[in-house]
């Protein structure tokens, strides 16, 4: 275990339980680091201030985990923050309509670079810290005990696999133990909302949906009733369809993965044999595989009753932060050109580094 003091000055929000600590803000570590492993940290005076996990091999060098100076940092104390994640998120698991859901919102729930997505009975997880590989097998063992899944998908967030030195690849498990590869090839089924939606294994946009944006559709639903709706940045199309449950007149749907637009119309389909989208709603999508950014400079004034704007995460570091604001800018600029006099423009971002 590391003891570690904090520099004078660079205290203040950590003793209001900010989770991160940097290079800059740390004055003394003893003994000299060697491998990760938990620390005990104090302000400049020597007064304890919280313990945390200590790698500086990560680009967060610290992470404050608990400010209870009598708790006892172990294996257990990470099992038991999974267990109280699963347990706030308890109701979720009755919804009569709803089997997608965030399960785990990393520092939210004290578990540093953890996502994990329940989708019917099996979860996926996303890696983005060194902290969460090195008690992923703690956490697989927790998340058995929980909620016990039919299988469990663990990936890495792309974009800090580098960085965080932690590896890019695809892992199943199935009652706590690793597959070699996936214990099946056929997609998950699952309703958020009482919408159905299939998402392959492997590899994809984060874990393959976004549940932060179920309040979001179930709004913009409400004002699709016969408008024309363009849907940019559509992705495999959950605002398509819920636009097409409100009563949409026609949506157009604009990604840059073909792939993605063939699952949407895919989803339209499925949704259609299962009675919860209206007969005929392929009959009202067109879609266009294009580059968002420049596809929506093509588009026709006057002529949507509705847009909506859902990009990628553009800021990924606080050095693309600027970039990032002035094509989100950028984008809700022209789509206020193009939207009918009267029209609605519903935009949502992730600018976060």
């Amino acid at each position: 275990m590391y003891s570690i003091r904090i520099q004078k000055g660079k205290e203040k929000q950590l003793e209001k339980h900010h989770p991160w600590v940097f290079s800059g803000a740390i004055d003394i570590v003893k003994p000299s680091f060697t491998e990760a492993d938990w620390a005990d940290v104090y302000n400049s005076e020597g007064a304890f201030i919280a313990k945390g996990w200590y790698d500086e091999k990560s680009h967060i060098l610290l992470h404050l985990l608990s400010w209870n100076s009598d708790e006892c940092m172990d294996e257990e104390f990470v099992s038991n923050l999974v267990r109280k994640a699963v347990l706030r998120r308890r109701d979720f698991f009755s919804s009569p309509d709803t089997t997608c859901f965030r399960l785990i919102h990393g520092e939210a729930d004290f578990i540093p670079g953890l996502a994990a997505d329940c989708y019917g009975r099996e979860i996926r997880v996303i890696l983005s810290s060194r902290f969460s590989a090195h008690f992923l097998p703690v956490i697989i063992e927790a998340l058995e005990e929980m909620v016990h899944p039919e299988r469990i998908q663990v990936t890495t967030d792309p974009f800090y696999a580098s960085s965080e030195g932690i590896g890019d690849r695809v892992r199943y498990f199935v009652s706590g133990k690793e597959q070699k590869e996936s214990p099946t090839k056929e997609n998950t089924l699952f309703m958020e909302s009482g919408l159905w939606y299939e998402a392959a294994p492997g590899k994809g946009q984060k874990s393959g949906f976004y549940c932060d944006q179920r309040e979001n559709r179930n709004i913009v639903e409400k004002y699709a009733k016969g408008k024309t709706v363009l849907d940019v940045c559509c992705y495999t199309g959950a605002f398509t369809l819920h636009a097409l449950r409100g009563g949409a007149e026609s949506v157009k749907s604009i990604d840059s993965s073909e792939s993605a637009l063939r699952h949407l119309l895919y989803q339209i389909h499925l949704n259609e044999n299962k009675g919860t989208l209206p007969p005929l709603s392929r009959e009202k999508v067109t879609t266009e595989n294009d580059d968002c950014f420049e596809a929506i400079r093509k588009v026709e004034e006057n002529k949507y009753d509705m847009i909506i704007l859902d990009p990628p995460k553009l800021a990924q570091t606080k050095g693309k932060l600027e970039n990032a604001t002035k094509a989100y800018k950028d984008l809700n600029r022209v789509a206020m050109m193009k939207i009918k006099d009267g029209g609605i423009i519903a935009t949502f971002s992730s600018m976060e580094p």
